[in-house]
């Protein structure tokens, strides 16, 4: 395709200059710029894809510059940056010094949030709604150059506990806000729940069939200015197509139109022009295809949500493959104890691709669940399975688990409830960045009593972990493993069952230089690392299996035989793996100065490659050596200097 008109467009104001009947030449070029840039590097596709003409309606109406616009699940960002200045840095999206996949302040001032989870705009949007009224910026009778407030939420995020909170708040709103609602059929997967079943029955309606026909002539019958309530009662038959007379969120007290078709920009422009301006909080109901544009996308908006690089042959597309992921061992090792253990339950909370849930939702319909876009009730649903006695397993992001501290804490540790949590995307993500790195899940969950927080290295050692956690009643476990493929270094060794508190010894020598322990798969780092410094040196490595509780006997065993520990964790230091080390090693009265900490800094990492994140952090296998190399020179120095010391002071006693 030759790009007549993306190419000069540096910001919304080139938009604007363009005829309505030009806006859907550059819809197709976005679609066909984000299609050839995921194709190569893999990225959000399908949402993305959905709502080009949304977002291009909404810059068409709204000065952005001035105005307030805030996402909701920031993956359908894409069409916005590219209308913002940011065109350029499409061919390295989701890599250092490109177009990132969220939202992100640092890149413009027309992103307002870093935003990566579900639910949030809404209440934003209230946020900075009252602030405007606030300062005597917001709109207003009397101050019509005042800045309007748009959401825009979408992929069935609208379900999740903190938007509705968000649209209760809005409903007392005494002043312009609008919600713009991208309702495609679909979350992640497909979307479930009583709420998705509504959306359901909204689009076949009567009036979603008659808007598209009438939105002109409604329009027409309006006069300029827009103020809907006004208009409502002018245009007679018409009006009552656009305004919905007995909707859901009229009940929050909101006044919605539509649904409308999200895919005809004449229409959008016309009715965004007509709601602009309304005094009052209002939901735009836009219904779009996820995956709009290409054929695929269209008929399996699940897989292409977030592709890896893909091509198209003919009639097939051929993604990217790779080695076998840690998701799907664990699919596989779920459906296996389901296979063993009837009383084996699992849920996910929208993620059942990413989660590997999907393989098990297929298998035992009876006994898995997703709940959607809602962390918070799926941790109180699995608390509730666990009271009647089920081994319940909930697969949730590492990122999103603190979506659910609170049920945690109050419905699964306090009541001493042997909930299992399995933590995938733990660590560093790669090209999502800061908004879904998977960082502090140690330090929320070491809180409670009686939890038992595991690490997987590789494929034997999740089997191994999960089995564990399937008899482990005594109160709270996880198990933790990033977004990256499973080693085969150790396939072919024996794996030993998990012993609750225990590590595993994977390099021993009678007097080490140094040992290492070490967290998830960065043993397998650690191994790495021990085999380009075995000529070196001695080093220990460790699985250190458990972060709480530690492995006390193996610390203390290391610390009073003059061994230097290295702890190493794709985690923050703050709270973390090596933290637990450091404290017990406290309680045993133990010196701890002679530990050394690797992992995340006190610092965002933002997208990358997960191997530049890893290096940045010091914690790659060069890391690692480099930091080995360091701590014994700098004990070796120590030692000559105590040696030194000691006979300098028998001299002086002599």
């Amino acid at each position: 395709m030759v790009l007549k008109y993306l190419p000069s467009i540096k910001s919304p104001a080139d938009v604007r200059a363009l005829r309505v009947d030009e806006l859907p030449a550059l819809a197709a070029e976005i679609r066909h710029v984000i299609c050839e840039q995921i194709m190569k590097s893999g990225g959000h596709f399908a949402p993305n894809l959905g709502v080009v003409e949304l977002t291009l309606a909404l810059h068409y109406v709204f000065d952005f510059s001035h105005d307030r616009l805030l996402f909701d699940v920031g993956h359908q960002c894409y069409p916005h940056k590219l209308i913002t200045g940011r065109y350029d840095l499409l061919p390295k999206l989701r890599q250092r010094g490109g177009m990132g996949g969220f939202p992100d302040p640092r890149e413009s001032d027309y992103d307002l949030f870093m935003v990566g989870h579900a639910g949030t705009a809404i209440s934003t949007a209230v946020g900075m709604a009252r602030g405007d009224m606030l300062s005597g910026e917001a709109l207003a009778e009397d101050n019509p150059d005042g800045r309007r407030v748009v959401a825009l939420i979408g992929d069935a995020s609208i379900v999740n506990g903190v938007a509705m909170e968000g649209l209760n708040n809005a409903g007392t709103l005494d002043r312009q806000l609008l919600v713009v609602l991208n309702d495609n059929g679909m979350s992640i997967a497909k979307p479930q729940g009583a709420v998705a079943g509504y959306f359901d029955r909204m689009r076949v309606n009567r009036t979603y069939r008659g808007m598209k026909d009438t939105a002109k002539e409604i329009v027409a019958k309006m006069p300029g200015g827009g103020w809907i309530g006004e208009m409502y009662h002018r245009a007679g038959e018409a009006i009552k197509d656009l305004v919905a007379s007995d909707s859901w969120f009229e009940k929050f007290g909101l006044l919605t139109v539509g649904p409308i078709d999200g895919h005809d920009l004449p229409s959008l422009v016309d009715t965004l022009i007509v709601v602009k301006n309304y005094n009052k909080p209002v939901v735009l109901h836009a219904h779009t295809i996820k995956g709009k544009g290409f054929d695929f996308s269209e008929v399996d908006a699940t897989t292409f949500h977030s592709p890896k690089p893909f091509t198209v042959n003919g009639c097939q597309v051929e993604l990217k493959s790779s080695g076998r992921s840690f998701t799907t061992a664990y699919a596989d090792a779920m459906t296996r104890i389901m296979e063993e253990d009837e009383r084996v339950v699992a849920a996910t909370a929208a993620m059942p691709s990413g989660t590997g849930i999907s393989k098990v939702l297929e298998k035992f319909p009876d006994r898995s669940w997703d709940t959607g876009i809602c962390e918070s009730h799926a941790m109180d649903m699995m608390a509730g399975m666990a009271k009647t006695g089920a081994r319940a397993f909930f697969a949730v992001y590492s990122t999103f688990v603190q979506r659910a501290f609170d049920q945690a804490f109050q419905e699964v540790a306090l009541q001493g409830l042997p909930l299992r949590l399995c933590l995938d995307r733990a660590g560093l993500v790669g090209g999502d960045g800061a908004v879904h790195h998977g960082f502090c899940d140690i330090s929320i969950l070491r809180v409670f009593p009686d939890a038992a927080l595991l690490a997987a290295m590789d494929e034997p050692s999740l089997n191994a972990a999960i089995d564990f956690m399937r008899l482990y009643d005594t109160g709270l476990s996880a198990v933790r493993y990033p977004r990256d493929d499973v080693s085969e270094r150790l396939l072919e060794v024996d794996c030993p069952p998990f012993e609750l508190g225990k590590a595993r010894a994977l390099v021993q020598h009678d007097q080490p230089d140094v040992a290492v322990l070490a967290y998830g798969t960065m043993a397998i780092s650690a191994l790495e690392a021990n085999d380009e410094l075995s000529d070196e040196y001695c080093v220990d490595v460790y699985d250190a299996r458990f972060a709480k509780p530690v492995d006390e006997d193996l610390i203390e065993n290391l610390i009073s035989r003059g061994v230097p520990i290295i702890t190493i964790e794709d985690h923050s230091v703050v709270g973390g793996f090596g933290t637990c080390v450091l404290e017990a090693a406290n309680r045993r009265g133990l010196d701890s100065s002679n530990i050394t900490r690797l992992g995340l800094p006190e610092q965002w990492i933002y997208q990358g490659a997960r191997g530049e994140q890893l290096a940045e952090a010091g914690i790659d296998v060069p890391g690692i050596a480099r930091t080995i190399r360091q701590v014994v020179a700098n004990t070796k120095h120590q030692h000559k200097v105590d040696v030194e010391t000691a006979t300098v002071a028998r001299v002086l006693h002599r």
